[in-house]
């Protein structure tokens, strides 16, 4: 693929190793400086571990100007390829193979005999639907009912989006959770459209399974439920039990005749937003080309079962030291492109708390463990479950949380983790600009925006959401006014991170479902603060001490309430039964590497230096009793006689690393 310009030195940084599969190199799990050697098949990051800052910031631009006009001269191909650089610029990702071009699909669509027919066809259906259902809006604007019609007309989208096919039926389940597109009282209607689809008759289903299989399915498998366990749009599934084993299994079959019709709707949905680009540009601040790229690139991804067997080996690889986590193993032999066969789950529905509390699991337990298992997927990993629903999660008996349908997961990359935790920190440090900056390094604002107009609004949107305190900070609050802002700027929310939202607010749901008083930061703060305070990661060193100091004072209680949430977060995960039976399980905090790190950092860094001996004599007065509170916090988590020996270790290697900083200095001096 030709890139231009814009990403030419991002991807002077996009290392690439591939092997055995399309698409199972495509993930960076960890950290790519101290740990790509333990992960292997991973795609790494197009733009550099370390956050470049963004470039200076241009007047407020006019609205309907796209940033990327002149690198275009007008053509569909330049079209195209300038959206699919836009979103690889944005995703920090290289993806080496992909199932979904403009190009791909507009060659999969006239490969067939009668393709042009069938397109017009098919446009002529969407135009008439759509334009009578767009007329009857009209109406009601002109007649000034359009508010008190809004349930009414909102479930008559539903059925028609159901009516024309599973193309719309994904696109409404997509629109659901983009406010930016879409208003709120619509999006909560469609989101009936992601457990209310109907399922296709089971002969069909079983003739698909006997199609990948090669044999009879009696021959595989010596039962299999007369009734779908669960219905989607491209999907359903049944349980059934393998013949020779005796395993219980989960089996997702695909729709059939289901990918042409997928071709050809996404044809005419690029087709029908080269027309809605100007609107898009205005209201979005990105071409609509983007969006439906966005849509498809993920639609197909999700039509292909062998790259969801893929994402369930990603995950079982991710959390395979986690005992608090379990991911259904995937039966390959028995699976293909149309049909997967894995493990089944025998857990309970996560929004079933009687059941939970009768089979002797803690809440507050399991509640940390699924919070942490999410946080770890966003921030450690890169690699999340895009559609935890309560029909997607469950509470195993011996306190485990299970996850199960990875057709729709998402990735973040290195850079975009990192910006992440920057929004993080200029959260905590009631940093406004900086976090509407990171708005823009994220994707959400076109490059060159003027933030200035936007800080105020997210300063009130954080402040009105925290304002009685970080306990009763809750997602949906803050979601519901950010939904608010979206529509007095050009704020464009990426497809990866309409997932985010959607994930964390579901998570969050079900979470409130168990524990109607569930706060969720209370299990947040204490795993990041943990994050922060033992992970070796230096990006993450870097932010620790970004929280630490605040204009330029270092900030002592902060550093003990850290310490205070992170040993809570131990101490939660380690009541868990799943945890506790493991003698291996870490289950207090361990600081040894961060004191070990902090010491390097002290000798080596002279603004450190300067700044925690200012700190330590600040308003004139020694500060010793703040550095006894904080090791009277960890003297029982440290083996503090290691960690002298350690430093007394290192010492001549720090001597060597503070000789060549002075002379370095020296030299630079001349």
């Amino acid at each position: 693929m030709e890139l231009s310009g814009n990403n030419l030195i991002a991807t002077t940084s996009c290392y690439c190793e591939r092997k055995n599969s399309l698409f199972s190199s495509r993930r960076n799990q960890n950290n790519f400086l101290y740990s790509s050697t333990k992960k292997k098949n991973r795609v790494l990051n197009l733009a550099s571990t370390t956050s470049t800052p963004p470039k200076k910031l241009t007047p407020l631009r006019k609205r309907g100007s796209s940033s990327n006009e002149d690198n275009s001269d007008g053509s569909p191909e330049s079209s195209s390829s300038s959206a699919m650089e836009q979103l690889d610029f944005e995703r920090g990702v290289c993806i080496p193979f992909r199932k979904y071009t403009p190009e791909t699909v507009r060659n999969k669509v006239f490969e067939s005999n009668g393709a042009a027919l069938s397109l017009v066809g098919r446009g002529v259906e969407i135009v008439w639907k759509l334009g009578i259902y767009w007329s009857a809006l009209l109406s009601d604007f002109l007649i000034g009912r359009d508010q008190e019609v809004v349930p009414f007309r909102a479930r008559q989208l539903r059925n028609l989006l159901c009516d024309l096919g599973p193309s719309f039926i994904k696109a409404g389940q997509v629109l659901a959770n983009r406010p930016d597109i879409i208003r709120e009282d619509y999006m909560n209607e469609l989101c009936i459209l992601q457990d209310d689809v109907p399922s296709f008759p089971n002969q069909v289903a079983f003739s698909i399974i006997e199609e990948e299989l090669g044999q009879p399915l009696e021959a595989v498998f010596s039962k299999i439920s007369s009734r779908t366990v669960a219905a989607a749009s491209l999907g359903q599934v049944y349980r059934a039990t393998i013949r020779d084993t005796g395993e219980e299994v989960a089996i997702k079959v695909q729709r059939p005749g289901i990918e042409p019709i997928i071709y050809r709707d996404l044809f005419l949905f690029r087709m029908l937003a080269s027309f809605l680009n100007g609107i898009s540009l205005q209201k979005l601040g990105c071409n609509a080309e983007l969006i439906v790229d966005e849509f498809g690139e993920k639609l197909l991804e999700e039509l292909d079962y062998t790259l969801e067997a893929r994402n369930i080996e990603d995950f079982l690889e991710n959390f395979k030291d986690d005992p608090t986590v379990k991911i259904p193993e995937v039966y390959k032999q028995l699976s293909g492109s149309r049909v997967l066969v894995m493990e089944w789950i025998d857990g309970i529905r996560c929004t079933n708390p009687k059941a939970i509390k009768e089979a002797g699991l803690d809440v507050n337990g399991f509640l940390t463990v699924g919070v942490s298992a999410a946080l770890r997927q966003l921030l450690e990993f890169g690699l999340f479950h895009g559609d935890p629903h309560p029909g997607n999660v469950f509470a195993m008996r011996d306190g485990r949380i299970a996850y199960v349908d990875f057709g729709n997961v998402a990735q973040l990359s290195q850079q975009n983790k990192q910006i992440l935790i920057d929004a993080v920190v200029h959260a905590v440090n009631e940093d406004y600009t900086e976090m509407a900056n990171d708005f823009t390094r994220l994707g959400f604002l076109a490059s060159g925006t003027d933030v200035t107009p936007i800080v105020p609004a997210l300063e009130a949107i954080w402040q009105n959401s925290s304002g009685k305190g970080l306990a009763d900070f809750n997602f949906r609050s803050v979601t519901g006014k950010f939904n608010q802002l979206v529509y007095q700027y050009p704020i464009r929310i990426p497809e990866r991170f309409s997932l985010v939202i959607r994930s964390l607010l579901t998570q969050e749901g079900i979470c409130f479902t168990l524990k109607p008083e569930f706060k969720f930061l209370e299990v947040a703060y204490p795993y990041v603060a943990k994050r922060l305070l033992t992970d070796p990661n230096p990006a993450l060193r870097e932010r620790l001490i970004q929280v630490l100091f605040k204009d330029g004072l270092f900030q002592w209680k902060r550093l003990e309430n850290l310490i205070v949430l992170a040993k809570e977060n131990v101490n939660k995960m380690s009541s868990n039964p799943a945890i506790s039976q493991k003698s291996q399980v870490e289950k207090k905090l361990d600081l040894t590497d961060t004191i070990k790190d902090g010491a390097r950092v002290v000798l080596l860094d002279s603004e450190i230096r300067r700044k925690l001996l200012l700190a330590l004599t600040e308003d004139s007065k020694l500060h010793i009793q703040e550095l006894v509170d904080v090791y009277r916090l960890v003297q029982d988590d440290i083996d503090m006689p290691s960690v002298a020996l350690d430093v007394v270790r290192d010492i001549p290697a720090v001597t060597r690393d503070v000789m060549l900083s002075w002379s370095n200095s020296v030299l630079n001096d001349l």
